[in-house]
């Protein structure tokens, strides 16, 4: 064990920071919740214009609530505190080694990691949920680009992430079924179909989001 939490924390420091205040820039925006607000109004549009009843679209929003309960809620207010992991930047080991932006430090604890949970599970949730390949791609390379930001800025090693992906994809999967129970009993039984023309709304916004936080950086470095 005690190898495996060294290995953990030296590739912690070969992925944390750079010397580029253009990525340092990149990256807070992206680190930052409310950057992916767009994405989720955009998802939330395309379930609104696939399904006709009003009680199909308050199931998904249920079922997304869910996803952030079980992945984040419980990780921030019972795992975190319970196995009392420090941050790389918290770290009396390393932390004076850990490259950090802007002063951001995070929380004492970190394992594991709600980002990759929180993102992850609603990755695999929407995935299952609409059926679009591209869609799929898209929402994992996003939850991936969260997780990897966590890393950059040092609030997060290597494992927490890897653990806060297991457990935000089995919440996903756990909420769709869920989900798909909930709805054979209260909404429409037969599961909605998601045109790929309608998916490329959150896409597109994925995208815009991605250049507007590079542009952000590009006009302020």
């Amino acid at each position: 064990m005690e190898e495996i939490i060294h290995f953990d924390k030296q590739l912690l420091l070969m992925l944390n920071g750079s010397d580029s205040l253009f990525f340092d820039s990149v990256i807070m925006t992206l680190t930052t919740a409310t950057t992916w607000i767009p994405l989720y109004l955009a998802l939330f549009y395309v379930v609104c214009k696939a399904n006709r009843l009003k009680t199909d679209i308050l199931l998904v929003l249920a079922g997304a609530g869910l996803c952030v309960l079980f992945a984040g809620t419980i990780d921030d207010e019972i795992v975190k505190p319970l196995v009392a992991r420090w941050r790389p930047t918290h770290d009396p080991e390393i932390g004076s080694l850990v490259d950090v932006v802007d002063g951001y430090r995070g929380g004492r604890f970190g394992f594991f990691s709600a980002h990759a949970s929180n993102t992850f599970s609603i990755a695999i949730f929407i995935s299952l949920l609409m059926r679009q390949r591209l869609l799929t791609v898209s929402l994992v390379c996003w939850s991936l680009v969260n997780c990897y930001t966590r890393l950059y800025l040092g609030v997060h090693y290597p494992g927490d992430i890897t653990v806060g992906l297991i457990w935000g994809g089995f919440v996903g999967w756990l909420v769709y079924r869920i989900h798909a129970w909930a709805r054979q009993r209260w909404g429409t039984p037969r599961p909605t179909f998601y045109p790929l023309t309608l998916c490329l709304v959150p896409i597109i916004v994925l995208l815009l989001t991605i250049t507007f936080a590079i542009g952000k950086a590009i006009a302020t470095t």
